[in-house]
């Protein structure tokens, strides 16, 4: 499982007012493990008042190249803040290896459409510079923005643009912002999306599709390809909340009362089995024993802290990480499942 190293920063470059990417520097003996895939992620540990916080943001760099990402301030938070506004070339960030499975098939070409929103352009980048690299594929993009001085990579898009030329289809839509055409002033909404897909891109020609952004744009987005026939095995979603804290959770106190489960643990190849109570999720109720269980948003976002359940039965409240496959396979979100049966194995290894 991984562990966090302490990266320097090797450069951070302001993107618009309230973003920035930031470059890591990797150690010669470290390259293998933070050698990554388009469209994954790192998890960054700060601990603040002796308080352990944990954000994931998303890769921008094609791959082969130094480990990068894209933050954008969120009034209020605690990791975008530090990032965006007072982190500076030379300062040491502890990050996790990169993880994530929002990543394409790049043993064979294909045309890839896009669909993303504000920061959601970070993963996605990171696909399109890397596929674009085999001249037998294309990307189409479709790229949300409010206004024209927000719009994150802008320098970045337009050099793959030139460089790609007719193999880069890319497309902005400003909800705050004239432009020429109609079709693309407004939010990027299912009707304004329909319009763009039914007017500009040729959807049978596409062969995968990569959602990221907002619940609601990738919902909306999803919905709209569906009703376009678009098999929902080709349609690849990321949803992630930077610096937003999870949902409000209503549990019983801490303490192992009322309905228990033997819940076994398997972490690094090292077993534990843990008496935890029913009315807390595994990952939290395990926590107080084994604090290298993985994990960052605790949101049922991210998928960090991926398990399989080797046995007995939980109950997952809510999944925005999972695909359909993996709950088949018996993949779970440990932040957001509860024992159910009397005995229950959980293997993060897996």
């Amino acid at each position: 499982m991984a562990r966090f190293h302490k990266l320097t920063v090797a450069d951070v470059e302001r993107l618009c007012d309230d973003a920035v990417a930031v470059t890591f520097a990797v150690p010669d003996d470290l390259r293998t493990e933070f050698a990554f895939r388009p469209g994954q992620y790192l998890t960054l540990r700060l601990v603040v008042d002796g308080v352990e916080e944990r954000r994931s943001y998303s890769i921008c760099a094609p791959a082969g190249a130094a480990p990068r990402v894209g933050v954008r301030r969120v009034d209020g938070g605690l990791f975008s803040e530090w990032l965006v506004d007072r982190l500076q070339p030379g300062d040491t960030v502890e990050v996790a290896p990169p993880a994530g499975q929002f990543t394409p098939d790049l043993t064979r070409p294909g045309h890839h459409g896009m669909i993303a929103a504000g920061s959601g352009i970070t993963p996605v980048l990171s696909i399109a510079a890397t596929v674009l690299a085999n001249p037998e594929s294309a990307v189409t993009l479709i790229y949300g923005n409010r206004r024209t001085d927000t719009v994150m990579f802008a320098e970045e898009l337009a050099d793959l643009k030139n460089l790609h030329g007719p193999r880069l289809q890319l497309i902005h839509v400003l909800s705050r912002e004239p432009m020429a055409a109609e079709i693309f002033s407004g939010r990027l909404d299912a009707d304004r999306l329909g319009r763009i897909l039914d007017h500009l891109v040729l959807v049978d020609d596409v062969d995968e599709w990569w959602l990221c952004g907002p619940y609601g744009m990738t919902t909306g987005a999803q919905e709209v390809l569906r009703a376009r026939g678009v098999a929902k095995e080709r349609v690849h979603r990321e949803l992630f909340y930077v610096d937003e804290p999870p949902p409000a959770v209503h549990r019983a106190e801490a303490t192992v009362s009322g309905e228990t489960s033997e819940v076994t643990v398997v972490l690094d190849g090292r077993s534990t089995t843990l008496t935890l109570p029913r009315a807390e999720t595994v990952l939290d109720a395990a926590q107080k024993v084994r604090a290298d269980l993985p994990f960052a948003c605790k949101g049922g976002v991210c998928g960090t802290c991926r398990a399989r359940v080797r046995e007995g039965e939980v109950q997952m409240r809510r999944n925005f990480a999972l695909e359909d496959d993996e709950i088949a396979a018996g993949f779970v979100l440990t932040c957001q499942s509860h024992p159910v049966t009397a005995s229950v194995t959980v293997d993060y290894d897996a």
